[in-house]
């Protein structure tokens, strides 16, 4: 496990210990969490960009249509 230091103005780290407390969690699991969820949506995206750029933007288009017509 890495150890990482970071320089955070007053406030904010006065809002993520009072957000941690309130969890009843600490800083360092809270920041564990939400760097978690941060690389979820980074790798959910890098995902989408891949294969986006390997599918047929008519068929994208078609199947969006679709969609609509079934949600209305």
């Amino acid at each position: 496990m890495a150890t990482l230091t970071i320089r955070l103005p007053d406030d904010k780290h006065e809002r993520l210990k009072n957000f941690a407390k309130s969890r009843g969690i600490s800083v360092n699991k809270l920041i564990e969490e939400l760097s978690t969820i941060a690389l979820a949506e980074f790798d959910t995206f890098t995902r989408f960009k891949a294969l986006a750029a390997t599918g047929d933007p008519e068929v994208g288009l078609q199947l969006l249509d679709k969609l609509d017509a079934e949600t209305r």
